[in-house]
């Protein structure tokens, strides 16, 4: 697999000239561009492993033609990941009970150089399979590589130590550490993860009352936005991120932040009146001076109760993993914002995705 390098300047002028035509009839100023590194950006992966007259390797399939392709290299994953295929591989060529059945390999790495390998089978695992594979992790340690090695099955799923690596991510001179763990959202190239978090800070630096955050994963932007206020209050509905977060105000030592495990639809309806919840038990709403809110919702959007509900806010921090619904939801938000800052975060270079951020201050 090769990347076409020498274009990567006229693929992202071409995404920013579509998110400016887009954001073009809400008054938008010129979006702040961020570019990624043009190789070896991406943190996570995942293959499905070939099996072929005895030896075995990463396939992927092609999107047009559904053609699987072999891939030795990955030129838009990390150098850590592309470490780890060649020698992960080199270890299970000749063990039988290690590639026996094996249809899938997850890697998740890390700028702080840790790096969880997940192998997916179809058959049960044993205790002679967690033999090989302590076996395995003890070999990949000493080539060099600090290494967590999960196995899972139907309705199984062993850790040989644990299920997380732990990043670092220095944002505005600033060390924040996160915990994430494997099978569930990070985001995906660092680097770009780092702008997308100083250019939030910068919007909402100097301001007031109180923070509140949907759909917060594992903290990633509340945890570095809570200096920035009073207090935050966040919401999520994945348990496994709720639990990741949780340790992660923690280790960074933020005294100022707490999560809520509901969805954005139901914090809505608490905030409503509609329901009340058990989950909201010991927390006084009416303590929090919420006049700016924080969302980064999925694919979607932002359905229509929270979208009048984020209307109210005095100011929004909106960051989208798709342009057609964000200016969707902005047709309805210029009504009564106006948009003081946009930006286009190139998180996945040479494909049509486009990350954007929009900070928007009541007219």
């Amino acid at each position: 697999m090769t990347l076409p390098l020498d274009q990567y300047p006229q693929l992202l002028a071409k995404k920013s000239a579509k998110l400016t035509a887009l954001l073009a009839p809400f008054s938008a100023p010129t979006p702040d561009v961020f570019a990624s590194e043009p190789s070896h950006f991406r943190l996570r992966a995942e293959f499905r492993i070939w099996h072929e007259q005895g030896d075995l390797f990463h396939i992927m399939f092609d999107p047009q033609t559904k053609q699987r392709y072999r891939v030795d290299q990955f030129p838009i994953a990390s150098q850590l990941i592309n470490r780890m295929m060649t020698a992960l591989l080199a270890r299970l060529r000749g063990n039988e009970l290690l590639s026996h059945k094996l249809f899938q390999v997850d890697y998740l790495s890390t700028l702080s150089g840790q790096i969880a390998v997940s192998l997916l089978y179809h058959k049960r695992l044993t205790e002679a399979w967690i033999e090989q594979a302590q076996k395995l992790k003890a070999a990949l340690i000493a080539e060099g590589f600090d290494v967590r090695i999960i196995g899972r099955a139907t309705k199984q799923k062993i850790s040989l130590d644990q299920d997380y690596v732990e990043e670092v991510l220095t944002v505005d001179g600033r060390d924040y550490r996160y915990r994430q763990v494997e099978n569930s959202f990070t985001q995906p190239n660092g680097k770009m993860n780092i702008q997308m978090l100083q250019w939030a800070r910068a919007c909402t630096a100097n301001s007031e009352g109180d923070l509140l955050e949907l759909y917060c994963g594992n903290g990633n932007f509340s945890i570095a936005l809570a200096s920035q206020f009073r207090q935050v209050l966040a919401t999520e509905i994945s348990k496994s991120s709720v639990e990741s977060a949780q340790y992660n105000i923690a280790v960074n030592r933020i005294d100022n932040l707490r999560i809520v495990r509901m969805s954005a639809e139901e914090f809505t309806q608490a905030l409503n009146g509609v329901r009340a919840f058990n989950r909201l038990k010991g927390i006084d709403l009416s303590a929090y001076r919420c006049n700016t809110i924080f969302v980064d919702p999925p694919r979607a959007g932002l359905d229509q109760a929270t979208l009048n509900m984020v209307q109210g806010y005095e100011r929004i921090l909106y960051i989208s993993c798709n342009p057609h619904t964000l200016a969707d939801n902005l047709a309805q938000l210029c009504q009564t914002h106006r948009i003081e800052r946009c930006a286009l975060f190139d998180q996945f270079p040479y494909t049509e995705h486009i990350e954007s951020g929009v900070w928007l201050v009541k007219k």
